[in-house]
């Protein structure tokens, strides 16, 4: 914990005080009674000011000293914290419609299958735990596209919101693959990085929202935002639970089939100077975001960030106290002559 000042050349102000003392003095106040001749009051040229009046001049100067001081901005360093930043902004864009609740039989966690979305959602947040020099951001869509989180360098915000994502909280009965693309560009466009990215995580086709998914596209290449594209599913037929029995609680499940628009994500992809991935396993979504995690490294930004308590209230007020108390003895118990 170390003491400064914001703004220490105000603090020359100070050395003007004694001067302007001494000059107050030398010219004295305005006088309270005229006369005639100075004869009249020959016996009392000589005396000097009262100790009250003294006193009342001392507490002006000192109100005064005080106020500069607060001008200086007076502060307590109280730690400095380093930020790292790559230079790398990404976006990851994630599907939530409803067929991310599919359970492809290569689709395991901690020995026991699970939904495309639980997986997705797991192996996204161990890839924000390895970067944590980015700025990453979250867009959720189905039929819709939301911004989930912008770009941040907060990730325990964003691993917060990764934790709240549940398939169900958006109308998850299409797929808007070109929204959720310009959404996420649309992010990126104003940030200043050295590599913008967008990841982008879908089990269907594109068959809702205004924005044709190679418009957006075109977009990103024109904006400089390479894009990776995920396929999520097996090929042929995945078990998707559609309810429970009522008597023993099991889940009952049917086989639907699985319709990733490969043609389209590669499209994207290549538009973009990106790649598409199949991801039909849980170690293959793995392996994916470990080869973008290799692909996408640039050298670290160092960014320093202070924690300041100021400290000019505590003269402030001080000065604030002694001017008032000056204006209240001046008018009271030391009141002088009019």
């Amino acid at each position: 914990m170390n003491f400064s000042f914001a703004h220490p050349n105000f603090l020359w102000l100070l050395l003007l005080i004694p001067g302007l003392a001494w000059l107050k003095g030398r010219r004295g106040r305005q006088p309270a009674f005229l006369y005639s001749s100075v004869q009249l009051v020959k016996g009392i040229i000589g005396i000097t000011r009262s100790s009250a009046g003294a006193m009342l001049a001392r507490l002006r100067w000192l109100a005064l000293a005080l106020f500069i001081i607060a001008l200086a901005q007076p502060r307590l360093v109280l730690n400095e914290s380093t930020v790292t930043a790559s230079g790398v902004d990404i976006v990851v864009a994630l599907d939530l419609s409803g067929s991310m609740a599919s359970e492809d039989e290569g689709f395991v966690l901690n020995g026991q299958q699970a939904t495309r979305f639980i997986i997705a959602k797991d192996t996204l947040k161990k890839f924000v735990s390895k970067r944590p020099n980015d700025r990453l951001g979250l867009v959720v869509f189905a039929t819709q596209a939301f911004v989930a989180v912008p770009p941040t360098l907060d990730h325990d915000f964003l691993q917060q919101n990764i934790d709240r994502m549940e398939l169900g909280k958006i109308d998850g009965n299409a797929t808007a693959i070109g929204s959720a693309l310009a959404t996420s560009i649309n992010r990126l466009r104003d940030l200043k990085s050295k590599s913008k990215v967008v990841i982008l995580i879908t089990d269907g086709q594109n068959n809702s929202g205004k924005v044709p998914p190679l418009t957006a596209a075109e977009a990103a290449e024109a904006l400089g935002v390479k894009v990776y594209t995920i396929g999520v599913g097996t090929r042929g037929v995945a078990r998707m639970a559609v309810g429970a029995d009522p008597f023993t609680g099991q889940k009952i499940y049917q086989r639907v089939p699985v319709d990733v628009d490969e043609d389209t994500l590669r499209a994207i992809a290549a538009k973009t100077h990106g790649r598409y991935y199949r991801a039909d396993s849980t170690d293959t979504l793995h392996k994916i975001y470990a080869d973008i995690d290799q692909l996408e490294k640039t050298e670290a930004e160092v960014k320093k960030f202070t924690h300041y308590t100021e400290l000019f209230p505590w003269t402030v007020l001080p000065g604030m106290f002694v001017l008032l108390l000056e204006t209240i003895l001046g008018n009271t118990v030391w009141r002088r002559l009019p």
